[in-house]
């Protein structure tokens, strides 16, 4: 099995707060998470799409690449994540983190959301199915955009679980994207825009 890998695209000079973005999976998979990954390299374009502008506002993009496709329960998604909140926190202490995740990667998020320097979570088609923890999104921002037309993840479940959420969040509020489907390919700018306002939004509450 390989281990997690970040791939950074720092601030030129101080970086006064980090963007973490987490990539899709599977529900089950323990195939490693390699170079050829789709769910990898949809992430991977949106980090570069998103990085000069983020560096105008002296922020660092960073993403992480999973040991494994699968969710499998989450137990080991959730230890990548934290391996990874901790990198940062070695490089950059006490800088404010933005949680930025697509599909399986928004469900990890919620999951660590609890980090101390964490300030929110934008999810992206998030998979939120029903019953899905809110307890780590206490006093944090969440912000989720989501395609009617996605085949992949529910609308619905995750409108439903934002309304769960606004019971212990800071804030919770949901993008309806219009009629996009779940990969993020049909009008893909506008997901880096939302991705990048989100997350600017987030870290400067």
């Amino acid at each position: 099995m390989s281990d997690p890998i970040l791939s950074k695209h720092d601030a030129p000079e101080t970086t006064r707060g980090l963007i973490l973005m987490f990539h899709g999976g599977k529900d089950r998979s323990k195939e490693d998470v390699d170079g050829r990954s789709l769910s990898w390299k949809r992430s991977l374009a949106m980090q570069r799409s998103i990085a000069p502008a983020a560096h105008e506002d002296d922020l660092s993009v960073w993403l992480l690449r999973y040991r494994q496709r699968g969710w499998n329960g989450g137990r080991d998604r959730i230890a990548d994540a934290r391996w990874a909140l901790d990198q940062v926190r070695s490089e950059h202490p006490g800088v404010p983190i933005t949680l930025l995740g697509h599909s399986m990667g928004a469900r990890v998020a919620v999951h660590v959301a609890d980090d101390p320097q964490v300030r929110g979570v934008v999810g992206l088609a998030p998979w939120l199915p029903g019953g899905e923890s809110i307890d780590a999104l206490a006093g944090r921002d969440l912000v989720v955009a989501h395609g009617r037309r996605d085949r992949i993840t529910s609308f619905k479940a995750t409108a439903a679980y934002v309304e769960r959420a606004r019971t212990v969040a800071s804030s919770a509020e949901m993008h309806d994207m219009g009629p996009v489907g779940h990969y993020m390919l049909k009008g893909s700018a506008a997901w880096n825009a939302v991705a990048l306002s989100a997350s600017l939004g987030v870290l400067t509450d």
